[in-house]
């Protein structure tokens, strides 16, 4: 049996989804639930982008401790050097490089020749080389390289000094066999190849990232890089739970495992599900609320009978557990913690205390609460303590089939003024929606709203996530409440405190010492 570097990219290319912009808070939460997951490297972002994301990089390099923490740079000396300053004083640190190498790109994007490119790809890695102890280079739009130019390209930056070398399908653009085949070209007609790490990265606009993905293993890839859910830019990445899952059932056929603790697989997803606002599709393979329920009689029979009939993947495999009632009023603080302790979360006293005072204040009406309600719980007191903006302290909402809904809203803004407002609309989140832009007294564009739940029966909590644009900036916003209204005022208010947050940090950073 093989082993497969993980090589996670969640909170870089799958932030680069539309309307995810994570905090540093809910990045860090998110990096080190990867780190009890169990990831080899996990890629923190591309800190030339920006002073904030350069420092959140920095800092989580330094929280990480059992892995590999890595940074996207451009083939310039300058985002070399910045990231250098991010990720200097991680554990293990590394660069991942990249240059476009496709005729397409050549021609349009880069304006370079071949022999220009290669010089450019060469000079980046000898660089790197001199601060960092590893450095992947990545061919962007590998795939649609010619095969001889990617082939002389590769062989000139093991030259250089890289000790892995990427081949992404960055369009999602190729198919299983013909990415294979790429890997076997390489390994057979490049001097050097076995001295490097082979890595595999795939996007998933044609619904082929995980199984590309698994091709590039058959064929020598000793590195998959992916994201958790899926997520990334236009159609997402490969899903890194469902290479692992399949990796470890079929491990027959692959010869080949991740080394990562698959029953933190679940709560690895809700988390980034919570955190990002992209919701997992209820038939999403290996984490879908419907991957393990078995409607047909047929099947059902069979299950009962022998769950192999049916299920090739327990849910005890990824961590889904048979019983997820776990606390109720009556529960204190020391039972709680224990619970938060046992999903993974490590809480500083105060953390813990007004995690527990949120969770007393849900008990009164709610009953019994599940792990998924625990999370929200949890997830809705950090974005709430991480607040630099207004704060939701009264909502009425004045309803009826004949009548014009009207919305009355009472918001603190961030120097402590008490703003109130009204406002009607055609319906009821409409007319909240228009009171809320009118306390703020900015245009808010709302550009998508979604509710769900956590759990079935009356008093389960409800989860909304909208996605708006408040000045120039589109980011996504979530709110819990038991009642729907009040959590779509939540949602809506998270959001455009989200993008004054974001103004901040970067204002912050920007007056950060090196």
């Amino acid at each position: 049996m093989r082993k497969i570097n993980v090589f996670d990219t969640t909170l870089r290319d799958g932030e680069q989804s539309a309307g995810v912009n994570l905090t540093f808070g809910e990045k860090l939460e998110i990096a080190r639930q990867l780190e009890r997951l169990g990831v080899d490297i996990m890629e923190a972002g591309f800190p030339a982008s920006s002073k904030s994301e350069m420092k959140s990089v920095r800092e989580i390099a330094r929280t990480i401790r059992s892995c590999s923490v890595t940074g996207l740079a451009r083939s310039v000396k300058g985002d070399i050097d910045t990231a250098w300053e991010a990720l200097k004083d991680g554990a293990d640190p590394r660069l991942h490089v990249f240059l476009a190498t496709s005729p397409i790109h050549r021609e349009y994007k880069l304006k370079k020749s071949k022999e220009q490119v290669i010089e450019a790809a060469v000079e980046a890695v000898k660089y790197a080389k001199t601060f960092f102890p590893i450095v992947q280079w990545s061919a962007e739009d590998a795939c649609r390289t010619e095969i001889d130019f990617l082939s002389e390209i590769v062989a000139e930056v093991i030259k250089a000094g890289a000790d892995v070398v990427n081949i992404p399908d960055t369009v999602g653009y190729i198919h299983p066999k013909e990415y294979g085949e790429i890997f076997s070209y390489l390994k057979g007609n490049v001097d050097g190849i076995d001295q490097v790490i082979l890595s595999a990265h795939c996007h998933n606009d044609l619904g082929m990232a995980v199984a590309n993905s698994l091709s590039a293993i058959e064929h020598g890839a000793s590195q998959i890089e992916g994201t958790i859910n899926g997520i990334g830019e236009r159609a997402g990445n490969a899903a890194l739970e469902e290479i692992a899952v399949a990796l470890k059932i079929r491990g027959d056929h692959y010869q080949s495992y991740f080394d990562l603790k698959l029953d933190e697989i679940k709560r690895t997803s809700d988390i980034v599900s919570k955190l990002t606002g992209m919701a997992v599709p209820g038939n999403k393979a290996v984490v879908g609320k419907n991957a393990f329920a078995h409607e047909s009689g047929i099947h059902q029979d069979g299950v009962l009978k022998e769950k192999t009939t049916y299920e090739i993947i327990s849910p005890e495999m990824v961590g889904v557990s048979s019983n997820s009632l776990v606390l109720g009023k009556h529960s204190g603080r020391h039972a709680f913690g224990a619970r938060m302790k046992e999903l993974g979360f490590t809480l500083e006293e105060k953390e813990l205390k007004r995690a527990f005072d949120r969770f007393k204040d849900w008990s009164e009406k709610k009953k019994e609460f599940t792990d998924a309600d625990l999370i929200s719980i949890l997830m809705e007191e950090k974005a709430a303590n991480g607040a630099c903006g207004y704060e939701l302290m009264t909502l009425q909402v004045q309803f009826g089939t004949s009548n014009i809904t009207t919305a009355a809203v009472t918001l603190r803004d961030r120097n402590k003024a008490v703003i109130q407002e009204a406002a009607t609309g055609a319906g009821s989140v409409e007319a909240i929606y228009n009171t809320l832009e009118r306390c703020i007294g900015a245009t808010v564009h709302l550009k998508d709203y979604r509710i769900q739940s956590n759990s079935s029966g009356r008093d389960a909590l409800a989860e909304v996530y909208v996605k708006v644009e408040f000045k120039g900036i589109e980011t996504s916003g979530r709110g819990m409440a038991q009642d729907v209204l009040e959590a779509s005022a939540r949602a809506y208010v998270n959001a455009v405190n989200r993008v004054l947050l974001f103004s901040q940090e970067e204002q912050e950073a920007i007056q950060m010492p090196v």
